[in-house]
């Protein structure tokens, strides 16, 4: 599903127009992404669970010759899912 498709679905159980529709879901991700970006959790009750983690520095290695790299520390966005949609994926 594409950010087009999701904006029609969303249109169409709204019953919005898909104008409104792509407004509000930009809204909604631009929320998401500031909150992430403060390093804030985002709970959504029965969806699930947006945080930030971090990784620390760490040894790796270059798979197509085997020589050793130094991997950065990082952050990453982690998402888990919560009971009610695993059940519905299930």
């Amino acid at each position: 599903m594409t950010k087009t498709d999701l904006i029609a679905a969303v249109a169409d159980s709204a019953k919005l127009s898909k104008k409104d529709a792509g407004i509000a879901l930009d809204a909604v991700l631009s929320a998401i992404e500031d909150a992430l970006a403060k390093k804030q959790k985002i709970t959504l009750v029965g969806f699930g669970t947006f945080e930030v983690k971090h990784r620390e520095a760490r040894k790796g290695h270059n798979p197509s010759t085997g020589a050793p790299i130094d991997i950065a520390a990082s952050n990453a966005v982690h998402f888990k899912a919560g009971k009610p949609l695993t059940a519905k994926v299930q």
